[in-house]
C-alpha cells in the first residue's frame, strides 16, 4: 500500500517541518484526548479493526486532531485517499474527485475523501456527495469545526456518522508538551506557573501547544540565551503573545 504520509513530502527536510507536523500521530494509539472515539470499543477502534471504515463528520474545535484521525484512518484501509479543503476547493474539484473515484471503483478500488471545512460548502455542493456516498463510490470524512446539525445538509447528515472530538483537557495538553521535550531533549525551562499558563492559553488546542513549546525551545536556546534559565509566567507571555480563549 502506498505511504500514507507520502504527500507530506516537501523540500524542506523532515527537521525543518514545524514541530506539531514531526510529532503528528501516526497510529491511533499516539492520539491524545479522544478515547472516547480511539480507545478499545469505541466507534473509531471498531471500524478499525473490522476493516470497513463508514462515511463519517469529525466535529470538534481546532487542534484536537480531526485531519490526524482521517489519515490515519486511511492507514487502516486499502481505500486510495484524497484530500481537500472546502476554502479553496469547488465544484470543478469535486467533479475531478468524483470522477477518478468512479473510475477507481471500476477497476475495483474505492475512494477514501476526506474534506477539510466541509460545513464552508454550500447547499448544492454538499448535494453533490449524496451519490457518490449513496453507492460506495466514495467514503467521505469531513471535518467541521461548527455543529453539522446547523451547517450541514440533513440529507447528507443521514448518510454519515457524526463524531464528536473534544478539545484536549490539561492532561493532553500535558502530554503533548511531555513529546515535545522529549523530541528536544531536554524540559520546558519554565517554572510550574508558566507551564500551566502555557495550558491555559492553549484553551485545548494541541497543535497551538506545541507550536508554543517550540518557539520557548527555540528562544531559550537563540545566542546569549542562558539554557539554565527558568521562565516565570511574565516571562513566558513575553515570548508568546496572549491568545484570547475561543
Amino acid at each position: 500500500m502506498t505511504d500514507l504520509f507520502a504527500f507530506e513530502e516537501s523540500a524542506a527536510a523532515p527537521d525543518d517541518r514545524p514541530l506539531p507536523d514531526r510529532l503528528r500521530p501516526r497510529t491511533l494509539d499516539q492520539i491524545v484526548g479522544q478515547d472516547h472515539l480511539v480507545g478499545p470499543g469505541a466507534p473509531i477502534r471498531q471500524m478499525t479493526d473490522s476493516g470497513r471504515l463508514a462515511s463519517m463528520i469529525l466535529w470538534g474545535p481546532p487542534g484536537c486532531g480531526k485531519t490526524t484521525l482521517a489519515r490515519i484512518l486511511s492507514a487502516h484501509t486499502e481505500l486510495h485517499f484524497e484530500q481537500l479543503s472546502a476554502i479553496f476547493s469547488g465544484v470543478q474539484d469535486l467533479r475531478k474527485v468524483f470522477e477518478a473515484a468512479k473510475i477507481r471503483k471500476r477497476n475495483g478500488q474505492g475512494t477514501l475523501l476526506f474534506v477539510d471545512e466541509i460545513h464552508r460548502f454550500n447547499k448544492s455542493q454538499q448535494d453533490a456527495f449524496l451519490p457518490v456516498v449513496e453507492d460506495g463510490t466514495i467514503v467521505l470524512i469531513g471535518a467541521t469545526t461548527e455543529n453539522p446539525s446547523f451547517e450541514l445538509n440533513a440529507a447528507l447528515l443521514s448518510r454519515a456518522q457524526v463524531l464528536v472530538l473534544k478539545r484536549l483537557d490539561d492532561a493532553g495538553l500535558e502530554t503533548l508538551i511531555g513529546r515535545a521535550e522529549a523530541d528536544a531533549g531536554r524540559a520546558l525551562p519554565v517554572d510550574d506557573q508558566a507551564r500551566a499558563t502555557l495550558k491555559a492559553m492553549a484553551d485545548g488546542d494541541g497543535r497551538y501547544v506545541l507550536a508554543m513549546a517550540e518557539r520557548i525551545l527555540a528562544q531559550s536556546a537563540a545566542p546569549g540565551a542562558e539554557l539554565s534559565e527558568t521562565l516565570d509566567t511574565e516571562a513566558l507571555l513575553r515570548i508568546v503573545q496572549r491568545r484570547a480563549p475561543l
